[in-house]
């Protein structure tokens, strides 16, 4: 079970159940039959649309974002998955406050619940700054599958580690 770093903090059965659908070669297999497709959403325009539909559909309050892309520098294996930025800059006599929203390049052919998963987890990050109680209950409200979701992209992470490479997903 040493190699199921992004599932550390999972109890013991759930690691000893994944360890034995990696021994049976079946990980791949089980992701796979679960989200079968890819998404379509390959642009960064069409990203930012993406997230400003969820955005508006749930934190309509929330400040206006500026910028949403596909970054091709975030290493999803040693940093993150997706970033989120709040950048202030004086304009004049003014502090002009832009929110950025950068994913992984890595997200552009995953299946689309995944991509949820991290723009929820950015968008949720406007509101509530922590990872505590308020940000995961606002991340379910947004996506009530957030948990599995987390979990099957850990999954998903823990076979790029394997295979040390992207797994390829059907075109959607």
């Amino acid at each position: 079970m040493s190699n199921l770093k992004y599932l550390n903090n999972y109890p013991k059965n759930i690691k000893e159940g994944v360890s034995k659908l990696i021994k049976s070669g079946n990980l791949k297999k089980h992701l796979l039959s679960k989200y079968p497709t890819s998404h379509s959403i390959k642009s960064d325009k069409a990203l930012f649309n993406y997230v400003m539909d969820i955005k508006n559909s749930y934190l309509k309050k929330s400040p206006p974002l500026s910028k949403t892309i596909y970054d091709g520098k975030i290493n999803i294996i040693h940093n993150a998955l997706g970033t989120h930025h709040f950048i202030s800059r004086v304009q004049g006599a003014k502090l002009k406050a832009k929110n950025e929203i950068r994913v992984s390049s890595i997200f552009k052919s995953v299946p689309e619940e995944f991509l949820e998963m991290i723009v929820v987890h950015e968008l949720a990050h406007f509101k509530e700054k922590e990872h505590n109680k308020a940000f995961y209950k606002l991340c379910q409200y947004m996506t009530p599958s957030y948990h599995q979701l987390e979990f099957d992209l850990r999954l998903y992470l823990t076979l790029i580690d394997i295979e040390g490479k992207i797994v390829e997903w059907s075109k959607n």
